[in-house]
Protein backbone atom coordinates (compact mmCIF):
# COMPACT_ATOMS: atom_id res chain seq x y z
CA UNK A 1 0.00 0.00 0.00
CA UNK A 2 2.86 2.35 0.68
CA UNK A 3 4.07 1.52 -2.84
CA UNK A 4 0.75 2.46 -4.41
CA UNK A 5 -0.62 -1.07 -4.29
CA UNK A 6 -4.43 -1.27 -4.08
CA UNK A 7 -6.02 -2.14 -0.75
CA UNK A 8 -6.99 -5.81 -0.55
CA UNK A 9 -10.70 -6.60 -0.63
CA UNK A 10 -12.12 -7.67 2.73
CA UNK A 11 -12.91 -11.35 3.16
CA UNK A 12 -14.72 -13.29 5.84
CA UNK A 13 -12.82 -14.88 8.70
CA UNK A 14 -13.99 -18.27 7.44
CA UNK A 15 -12.34 -17.65 4.05
CA UNK A 16 -9.00 -17.03 5.77
CA UNK A 17 -9.39 -19.95 8.18
CA UNK A 18 -10.04 -22.26 5.22
CA UNK A 19 -6.86 -21.14 3.45
CA UNK A 20 -4.11 -23.77 3.93
CA UNK A 21 -1.45 -21.00 3.83
CA UNK A 22 -2.72 -19.87 7.24
CA UNK A 23 -3.09 -23.30 8.88
CA UNK A 24 -2.08 -23.28 12.53
CA UNK A 25 -2.10 -19.49 12.73
CA UNK A 26 -3.37 -17.42 15.63
CA UNK A 27 -6.39 -15.30 14.77
CA UNK A 28 -7.22 -11.80 15.93
CA UNK A 29 -9.56 -9.17 14.56
CA UNK A 30 -8.21 -5.64 14.41
CA UNK A 31 -10.36 -2.67 13.45
CA UNK A 32 -8.45 0.35 12.18
CA UNK A 33 -9.05 3.52 10.20
CA UNK A 34 -8.06 2.95 6.56
CA UNK A 35 -8.58 6.55 5.47
CA UNK A 36 -4.86 7.46 5.66
CA UNK A 37 -4.26 4.84 2.96
CA UNK A 38 -6.93 6.10 0.56
CA UNK A 39 -4.92 9.01 -0.82
CA UNK A 40 -5.05 12.74 -0.41
CA UNK A 41 -8.37 14.46 0.20
CA UNK A 42 -9.93 16.17 -2.82
CA UNK A 43 -12.43 19.00 -2.43
CA UNK A 44 -15.69 18.67 -4.37
CA UNK A 45 -19.14 20.22 -4.33
CA UNK A 46 -22.23 18.16 -3.63
CA UNK A 47 -25.91 19.04 -3.56
CA UNK A 48 -28.04 17.34 -0.90
CA UNK A 49 -31.62 17.87 0.25
CA UNK A 50 -31.79 20.36 3.13
CA UNK A 51 -33.42 17.87 5.52
CA UNK A 52 -30.77 15.22 4.81
CA UNK A 53 -27.97 17.71 5.41
CA UNK A 54 -29.59 18.77 8.70
CA UNK A 55 -29.74 15.12 9.80
CA UNK A 56 -26.07 14.61 8.89
CA UNK A 57 -25.09 17.74 10.83
CA UNK A 58 -27.10 16.59 13.87
CA UNK A 59 -25.47 13.16 13.73
CA UNK A 60 -21.98 14.69 13.53
CA UNK A 61 -22.77 17.02 16.47
CA UNK A 62 -23.95 14.09 18.62
CA UNK A 63 -21.16 11.67 17.66
CA UNK A 64 -17.75 13.25 18.34
CA UNK A 65 -15.94 10.45 16.49
CA UNK A 66 -17.48 11.94 13.34
CA UNK A 67 -15.41 15.09 13.12
CA UNK A 68 -17.12 16.64 10.12
CA UNK A 69 -19.66 16.25 7.32
CA UNK A 70 -16.82 15.10 5.10
CA UNK A 71 -15.78 12.44 7.59
CA UNK A 72 -19.35 11.22 7.88
CA UNK A 73 -19.79 11.05 4.10
CA UNK A 74 -16.43 9.31 3.63
CA UNK A 75 -17.25 6.65 6.25
CA UNK A 76 -20.76 6.09 4.87
CA UNK A 77 -19.32 5.79 1.36
CA UNK A 78 -16.73 3.23 2.46
CA UNK A 79 -19.41 1.14 4.16
CA UNK A 80 -21.54 1.12 1.01
CA UNK A 81 -18.58 0.22 -1.20
CA UNK A 82 -17.56 -2.64 1.11
CA UNK A 83 -21.03 -4.14 0.75
CA UNK A 84 -20.41 -4.46 -2.97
Amino acid sequence: MADGEPLPQPQSLEAHQGNPDYAGGVWAIVDFDVTPYLGKAVRFNATLPEHLLARIDAYVRNHPAQKSRSGFLAEASLKMLQQG
